[in-house]
């Protein structure tokens, strides 16, 4: 009975050391670098774990997001120009409002719901605060521009 119990230890020592091998070469596998980026999802069927490649690039992504490109420093001028206008505090900021702006096009070309709160939730940062009321004229000057359209 003792070589039994010694032999079930081994064989579970084995297996153990199987599944240890199986999971560090997985791990090694999933964490080589690829030419471009991955997607992890979307997958069918419960419990499914496929990898999707996807070919495009940040900026095709962002596009197909309805995220315009960074501005060009004309537009940047008169983005910036629109959004003081509507509240100079969140200039003060000028790459976060340009960020900002770029993100409420993705809202507006997503046709999300309540825009305005989403705009006043979007230009609000460190000691910048701005009303739904504001937010209502940032979306009409991103319109107004075609900021969102470029």
């Amino acid at each position: 009975m003792p070589e039994d119990h010694t032999r079930f230890g081994g064989t579970m020592r084995i297996r153990h050391l199987t599944v240890l091998a199986t999971a560090v070469l997985t791990l090694a596998a999933c964490s080589g670098h690829s030419s471009g980026p991955k997607h992890h999802g979307g997958a069918k069927g419960h419990g499914s774990h496929r990898k999707i490649r996807v070919t495009r690039t940040p900026r095709t992504t962002a596009r197909a997001l309805g995220i315009p490109p960074e501005p060009t420093p004309a537009e940047r001028a008169e983005l910036l120009r629109a959004l003081a206008a509507a509240n100079p505090g969140v200039v003060k900021y000028e790459d976060k409002a340009v960020d900002a702006a770029r993100n409420q096009c993705g809202a507006i070309n997503g046709r999300a719901r309540n825009l305005d709160r989403s705009a006043a939730q979007r230009f609000t940062y460190r000691d910048v605060t701005t009303t739904e009321a504001q937010g209502r004229q940032i979306n009409d000057a991103l319109r107004g521009l075609g900021f969102c359209t470029r």
